[in-house]
């Protein structure tokens, strides 16, 4: 669904922001957006110590076909690793900026092959506009999918393909999402413009490297091959999985807008519900509306800052929508699916 709003009135300092101003004294208060150093060194240390035990287990099983569960395995592992970098990149784990990148080229560089500096770039702008067709790179045109009927209307090319059946292709497209953010990270080293370009693309260097070697030294060169591809395609749809439902199938907006930035982000956003397992699946961002808020909070605070900004939206009359994960994904794809309508069923054009 898409929505066109009409350019805002010149706000006053009084009413900008003056709902969030409100959530955020209780937010302080409850002493959420404190950091958590304690909690940060022992995650780092365990998934650190899991992703390099995941590595000696693939030296030492050697050229077998047993490696593919190995693959899925280092997956897991590498999107685990990757939320550490979501975390770092929002300045949850460290205040200093520059610290949290060099930290970020570990995390995202060294150890995925994903450029870090790229990807924060790129997500700092979907945190700003989330699902505005125009400024949110995460919606834009021109992805093979469309998501908006107003998208579906302006495709070309093979996104008009794509976009018809987008909702029965959507996972399957995931299990190239792997890929295509290495081959992200090394285009936006290979042209000028990157901060820090050099260390980035030494430290990718470094991670294709070390990783190729691994690889084609344990494995045959055909199992090395199966190996990378399953590695790369169960690392893409877990990624995908975690993060299509927090916005896929929500509003998007194009034009002003004269929501503020309380309600842009609520809007735009879904929770998905569950338990522990559910937190530690989704690396926190299961609680999307929380996080989209307050940003720099710590993500093992948001299930605590949950029921705070649900009732504090209720009492504003805010939409508030979470769901479980099997539900979220049907939203998505439900919505997906009426988006790519115009192309399955075109209307013939006007007489004039």
């Amino acid at each position: 669904m898409t929505m066109t709003l009409p350019a805002p009135e010149a706000p006053t300092a009084e009413r900008t922001g003056s709902d969030f101003a409100q959530l955020s004294r209780r937010i302080n208060a409850a002493g959420l957006m404190r950091r958590r150093p304690g909690y940060y060194v022992i995650r780092f240390a365990l998934t650190g110590a899991v992703f390099i035990g995941g590595w000696v287990a693939f030296a030492m099983l050697g050229n077998t076909w047993w490696q593919l569960l190995t693959a899925v395995f280092l997956a897991i592992v590498s999107a685990q690793v990757a939320f550490l970098g979501h975390d770092l990149a929002h300045r949850q784990v460290i205040r200093s900026r520059s610290t949290s990148e060099r930290v970020g080229w570990f995390t995202g560089n060294l150890a995925n092959g994903m450029g870090y500096g790229w990807w924060n770039d790129k997500h700092n702008r979907h945190h700003a506009n989330p699902n505005h067709e125009d400024l949110d790179p995460d919606v834009a045109g021109g992805q093979l999918f469309v998501w908006s009927k107003r998208q579906a209307r302006i495709a070309q090319g093979i996104d008009r393909f794509f976009g018809k059946y987008q909702a029965e292709l959507f996972f399957p497209i995931l299990t190239l999402e792997g890929l295509n953010l290495n081959v992200s990270g090394i285009k936006s080293v290979l042209k000028p413009g990157l901060k820090n370009r050099g260390m980035e693309a030494l430290f990718l260097a470094v991670h294709w490297a070390a990783y190729l070697s691994a690889v084609f030294l344990v494995l045959s060169p055909g199992k090395a091959v199966v190996f990378i591809l399953v590695h790369k395609a169960a690392w893409g749809v877990y990624m995908g999985s975690v993060f299509a439902p927090n916005h896929k199938g929500m509003p998007t907006f194009v034009g002003e807008t004269e929501l503020d930035f309380l309600r842009k982000q609520v809007l735009t956003s879904r929770n998905v519900k569950g338990g522990w397992f559910t937190d530690f699946a989704l690396g926190g961002l299961n609680y999307q509306i929380e996080h989209h808020l307050f940003p720099a909070m710590p993500s093992v605070h948001l299930k605590y800052a949950q029921p705070i900004v649900e009732e504090f939206c209720d009492e504003k009359g805010i939409p508030y929508h979470a769901t479980g994960l099997i539900q979220s994904w049907r939203e998505a794809l439900g919505e997906l699916h009426a988006h790519g309508e115009p192309l399955r069923n075109p209307q013939p054009a006007e007489a004039h």
